[in-house]
């Protein structure tokens, strides 16, 4: 599993999947979260804009994610 920090409270799916280059382009995020080939926390997952958290997991296309907060602000 991967570990990506984080430095904002959350930060939605659609731009998670950007941020960790798993997809080219917020159009693609947007086809592969509809199509339900996104979990999160284990469960598909169809909202572009869920909010990830501290400790939220996120897999897609075969990669585990899991999302730290860096509270060094």
């Amino acid at each position: 599993m991967k570990e990506i920090r984080i430095n904002t409270e959350y930060i939605t799916l659609g731009k998670f999947l950007k941020y960790v280059n798993a997809v080219d382009s917020g159009a693609i995020a947007k086809i592969v979260i509809s199509e339900g080939e996104v979990f999160v926390n284990q469960e598909i997952e169809t909202r572009r804009g869920r909010k990830l958290r501290d400790n939220d997991t996120v897999s897609y296309d075969g990669v585990d994610y899991l999302i730290r907060i860096d509270n060094e602000n």
